[in-house]
């Protein structure tokens, strides 16, 4: 609802497979953020709560400044991490790390041949 961007947001029931654009079970309320006006049928709104309705983040969180419910505050979102790249560093410095321990073991001295067993010999 609403127009460019002037956003007006209803809230509604709706079913949890369906979008909320579609088709809905019953309208409960408006939003609008620009002036902060928020009405809704607290009547409809407490009958959907007593029947253990899930809310999404937003509107319980809307609900709360209201005091239509008496709760915390949710967070309404997750920032997104990056787990997969400590990770992947990690594995090469390991490999890394191993090699220059092999290189820096000392190597077992091959035994020199004497001067008196190589005298016999002829070379060519």
């Amino acid at each position: 609802m609403g127009r460019k961007n002037q956003p007006v947001y209803r809230i509604v029931l709706a079913e949890k497979h369906r979008a909320a654009t579609k088709k809905t079970v019953e309208q409960l309320g408006l939003y609008n953020p620009r002036n902060k006006e928020f009405t809704v049928k607290e009547e409809r709104v407490k009958y959907w709560l007593e029947r253990h309705t899930e809310l999404s983040p937003t509107v319980h969180n809307l609900f709360v400044t209201k005091k239509l419910i008496d709760a915390k505050k949710v967070h309404a979102w997750q920032p997104r991490r990056k787990p997969a790249e400590p990770q992947a560093a990690a594995v090469p410095a390991t490999k890394a790390e191993t090699a220059p321990a092999t290189a820096a073991e000392p190597k077992a001295e091959e035994p020199q041949p004497s001067p008196e067993a190589t005298a016999g010999t002829v070379a060519a």
